[in-house]
């Protein structure tokens, strides 16, 4: 290699300034490398200051979540409001608009929760103390089921190894547990009385709290941009803006999808239960419904729930209805949820079953719940940077 080529290779190689921009981000690199270290380090420690401080902002996160869910209802109904026509409006009419429209969104949502836990718990409460009465009946049933299992084996020289169990000690022992359970599950105790106490008022802040967000949403919203665009760039806060919609429309575009997903559910349920003559069919398509909030595996806390309160009435029809509700299935899968999910989502089903898995291993019901979404504006984030990076790299759009 000459010796002017190696001159001109290193004179054009890229060198980093040394200004106030490379200064503070050196700086925040090692600031946020002494932050890990000592979070790996003092794991414990970490994880009571985040319990203490998501204690303390409980009730603000819950109203948030909860003006979010109102303000997909909330925002249809104020569409509908607006078709009146500009004659017969007046200004007491347009004054009305928001408390009436929200008042009427909370009472719907907070209405059909509620309409759901009154309508379930009781019922599963009464299908739990009917199987404690009923369990010695099915003990006997079982015994004289292995008798003639061993006898109709005898005849074909079949001995089966006998196995010397006490099944009415076992449901001695099976009811005392419910005995207990069920009176501990209704009977309050004076050490749970605060931790009540705190929830309850946790929920009235977290409800007092998303009204006044919904009820105030346009002027926090303009405040909240003014203050990003005081303390960014022009170009960052453009950009935090622009994630910030993107995943409300995700999230928005995610729930209805999904509150109309179990509506119709729901409804499918019912009549197929009643065509079917199967017992509490409104409870149970109540539940259905409700379970279908929860991608990939709220069909199976719904079906497993129904077809223990049908068993205890009819086993016989606790078989139909698992049946029915595989048909019902493949029918949601492969019809319903594509075209009335599917759109709004745009996300594969693998990454659908993945962000769905590690959702509820990290956060339970409340992480499958908000998994698909989650994912899906990481997703979309991610489709974005890749464009980019093709088109500045000139790359065919073929080849994309």
């Amino acid at each position: 290699m000459k010796k002017d080529d190696f001159n001109e290779n290193k004179n054009t190689e890229k060198k980093i300034p040394l200004n106030k921009k490379t200064l503070k981000f050196v700086l925040a690199i090692i600031t946020f490398t002494v932050l890990l270290n000592w979070t790996l380090n003092h794991t414990a420690a970490f994880s009571d200051v985040i319990k203490s401080v998501s204690g303390l902002l409980s009730p603000f996160i819950i109203g948030a979540c909860l003006a979010f869910i109102i303000n997909t209802i909330l925002r249809p109904i104020e569409k509908l409001w607006d078709r009146v026509p500009k004659k017969k409006r007046t200004k007491l009419f347009d004054k009305a608009k928001r408390p009436v429209c929200l008042t009427f969104s909370t009472l719907l949502v907070f209405g059909v929760v509620f309409a759901v836990l009154f309508m379930i718990i009781p019922q599963l409460a009464e299908t739990v103390s009917s199987f404690a009465n009923m369990l010695p009946g099915y003990i006997k049933n079982l015994n004289s089921l292995i008798d003639k299992f061993h006898a109709f084996l005898a005849r074909y020289n079949i001995i089966l190894p006998s196995i010397d169990f006490n099944w009415s000690k076992a449901g001695e022992i099976i009811n005392k547990f419910l005995d207990n359970y069920a009176d501990s599950f209704i009977n309050t105790t004076v050490e749970f009385t605060t931790s009540i106490i705190t929830v309850i008022v946790n929920f009235i802040i977290a409800i007092f709290f998303s009204l006044y967000i919904l009820a105030k949403k346009e002027r926090l919203s303009k405040h909240a941009s003014r203050a990003l665009y005081a303390a960014c760039p022009k170009e960052k806060a453009e950009k935090i803006i622009g994630f910030s919609r993107l995943t409300s429309d995700t999230f928005t575009k995610f729930v209805t999808g999904q509150l109309l997903e179990a509506v119709i559910i729901g409804l499918l349920c019912f009549i197929g239960l009643l065509i079917l003559r199967m017992p509490y069919p409104a409870v149970i398509s109540i539940l259905i419904g409700f379970t279908a909030l929860i991608p990939v595996f709220g069909a199976l806390f719904g079906t497993t729930i129904g077809a223990f309160l049908i068993l205890l009435v009819d086993p016989m029809k606790a078989l139909w209805f698992v049946i029915f509700i595989i048909v019902l299935q493949q029918i949601e899968t492969n019809l319903i949820y594509p075209k009335v999910v599917g759109k709004t989502v745009g996300l594969p089903g693998i990454l659908v079953l993945f962000s769905v898995t590690v959702g509820g291993g990290m956060f339970g019901i409340i992480g499958m719940l908000f998994a698909v979404p989650v994912c899906t504006v990481l997703y979309c984030v991610y489709k974005e940077f890749i464009e980019k990076k093709l088109k500045t790299k000139e790359i065919p759009e073929n080849l994309r």
